[in-house]
């Protein structure tokens, strides 16, 4: 693939250590000439450490120093993306169920096609493996509700692994933002789509992560539903 922009893979973790080597490899193995910012928040299981090993990559660590949470980490990484003037930026987690091997394809249809782009479970040829029915259900149901009550023709809202432009990035960063957390995801999506800009959803298989913890609990499901209703008035 040939890359045709400046592109920035934003990571954000909290204890991801264990996956820190497998990730930055298979990261290298699909896409080398894009570069990554972790935006780490006070983890104590030497994650930093993991990620300063590979001093040879184009690797930048954003370090708050404390647990600020997801939607303000990945916050911070646009605005930095931003500052440093990069075209499109890549939103991903740590724990390895984004799998490093849809990045090319991703990014290619990012950089020539649409404005962004939604990895996708819950399209033909996209799933998840190893999750347990209920799990299955609250997430199925979690997008099925977001779509119906914004009206957008989006089938996976809730998920974490997507592309934007600098376009986007902008508007998302010049406006105070209702959601954190789970509902941040379908916040961004909703927001980008009423904005007018193109997407495609690319099908991803979306395995259980191997190592560490979900930072998931029921009170962030019930919470992304109520707030569901706020967002639709942005």
């Amino acid at each position: 693939m040939i890359q045709l922009s400046k592109t920035l893979i934003v990571i954000p973790t909290y204890n991801e250590g264990e996956n820190i080597h497998e990730l930055l490899q298979r990261i290298d193995a699909i896409s080398k000439n894009v570069e990554i910012l972790f935006v780490d928040d006070g983890s104590n299981d030497d994650t930093v450490g993991e990620i300063k090993k590979f001093k040879d990559k184009p690797i930048h660590i954003l370090q708050r120093g404390a647990k600020l949470g997801l939607a303000s980490a990945y916050m911070d990484g646009f605005k930095w993306a931003l500052q440093k003037n990069y075209d499109h930026v890549v939103q991903m987690d740590a724990d390895l169920s984004h799998q490093p091997k849809y990045l090319s394809d991703m990014i290619e249809l990012a950089q020539t096609k649409v404005d962004f782009v939604i990895g996708s479970r819950n399209i033909e040829e996209g799933g998840v493996e190893d999750w347990g029915i209920i799990r299955q259900f609250i997430s199925r149901f979690g997008s099925f509700y977001a779509r119906t009550i914004l009206n957008a023709p989006i089938y996976d809202f809730t998920g974490g692994f997507n592309i934007w432009s600098k376009e986007i990035l902008k508007h998302f960063t010049s406006i105070r933002l209702k959601t954190r957390g789970y509902a941040f995801q379908i916040e961004l999506k909703y927001r980008a789509y009423k904005q007018g800009h193109q997407f495609a959803e690319f099908p991803i298989i979306f395995p259980d992560r191997k190592h560490g913890e979900s930072k998931m609990t029921l009170g962030i499901v019930l919470e992304a539903m109520w707030k569901t209703w706020q967002i639709r008035n942005v």
